[in-house]
């Protein structure tokens, strides 16, 4: 296994590119699912999850290529058996994904209920709602979900509550339904976004992702298309962070700014310089840094994504900081970490008062999760002496060789065999 040694004190500077988005790739080869043909998908990064679904896709009967870095071709002419083993997507939540292509194309699907990080409770009852108001038989036992439904018909589904992988889900299950399918509350994220072109490129017809309710029109066939990946939004704004809290100076290459308009706001007020130029995003950072409080919300708002970062960097600023977490309800995994590190946080619930030092302490740390991972070493780049952190595999999940990047833009920082 294998952990992250980081000395810090270093400022960052230099150029760095932002890799495809890791939430935008699963649901694309998700997607390849519905049709008979190669989808080729660009600008996917190398992550464990990626790696994962591969796997999976694999196991259900797909071929898949890898074609050159960052092109994967998928082409899916049958699936023998449309069932996705609890031994390989226990680890992975967006394995629930391939449940509503399945159904749409195979009339049927088996699906151990998912993973992931242990970040809080993420039931997919909405996703089997919809299904169930599509004319979808639904059933659960042993720890597998099953579906079936000869033929989908198109149905307006309200989601109580806004979920990325349940719009998708649905989505991908109604572009064979038979009439229109209306989803109301729908998720607003890029990823979704993203996903919607994908399948209006492949002839389906979809209007209003990215609005609160999406149209679905059913059609008979799709064709394979190729599909490039947006940039990884979450990816840019830890990057952006880390120039933020060290005092750097960095240019993003690929950097989806206009997605990340909640963390510009609060990198501003804490001090940090943020221009567009020709060649990306400019990101300068300034000490001291300032205090800002933090509401998680669903996009377009503070993303839970970034909420572990944003943390760490305000555990050096003057002054203090409320950070209130409403998406998860267990995602402070991390403050026991950063108090090891000397950091000043209490927890109530779901907010945490962050009192800033004047500098964090290099110590052992053992991450828990993906985003905690890159909180740690944020907070190891700028506290004294070395820092270890250790199970890093969550970080493998989601970011693309983080410590080369960051090594390239000065930090002192190494993966070791533990």
């Amino acid at each position: 296994m294998d952990k992250i040694l980081i000395e810090g004190g270093n400022r960052l500077v230099g150029e760095v590119t932002v890799s495809g988005a890791k939430n935008a790739v699963l649901p694309l080869m998700a997607a390849s699912l519905l049709v008979d043909g190669w989808t080729t998908i660009t600008n996917v990064p190398n992550l464990r999850d990626i790696d994962t679904f591969k796997v999976l896709l694999s196991h259900l009967g797909c071929d898949i290529e890898s074609v050159g870095p960052g092109t994967l071709r998928i082409r899916t002419v049958n699936v023998p058996s449309p069932e996705a083993p609890y031994e390989m997507v226990k680890t992975m939540r967006a394995s629930v994904l391939v449940l509503g292509p399945l159904l749409s194309r195979f009339k049927k699907a088996r699906v151990s209920l998912p993973g992931g990080c242990a970040i809080g409770a993420r039931p997919i009852d909405l996703h089997l709602m919809g299904l169930k108001k599509m004319g979808a038989d639904v059933s659960i036992d042993h720890g597998y979900v099953t579906v079936k439904a000869e033929k989908l018909k198109g149905a307006k589904i309200y989601m109580d509550t806004t979920t990325v992988t349940g719009t998708e889900n649905l989505m991908l299950a109604a572009v064979h339904a038979e009439g229109t399918t209306v989803l109301e509350n729908a998720a607003l994220e890029p990823e979704v976004v993203c996903l919607a072109d994908a399948l209006n490129a492949m002839g389906a017809v979809i209007k209003g992702a990215g609005t609160e309710t999406i149209r679905i029109e059913g059609v008979r066939e799709l064709k394979p298309v190729e599909v490039r990946v947006i940039p990884d939004r979450i990816e840019a704004g830890t990057f952006m962070v880390a120039s933020a809290m060290t005092r750097g100076n960095v240019l993003l290459k690929d950097c989806p700014l206009g997605y990340l308009e909640s963390l510009s706001v609060k990198l501003r007020e804490a001090g940090a310089e943020i221009t567009e130029e020709a060649g990306g995003v400019r990101v300068i950072g300034d000490w001291p840094i300032r205090s800002v409080d933090i509401k998680t919300i669903p996009y377009p708002g503070f993303p839970t994504d970034m909420q572990a970062q944003i943390m760490a960097m305000m555990t050096i600023a003057s002054g203090l900081s409320v950070i209130t977490e409403t998406v998860f309800e267990n995602r402070f995994m991390h403050v026991g970490e950063l108090k090891r590190m000397g950091a000043d946080i209490s927890v109530d619930g779901r907010c945490a008062v962050v009192r800033g030092v004047k500098h964090l302490s290099g110590a052992p740390l053992m991450a828990t999760d993906l985003r905690a991972s890159a909180s740690l070493i944020l907070a190891g780049l700028v506290a004294e002496g070395k820092t270890e952190v250790s199970r890093i595999y969550h970080l493998d999940r989601g970011y693309e060789r983080i410590e080369e990047k960051l090594k390239r833009l000065g930090a002192k920082i190494e993966r070791v065999k533990e």
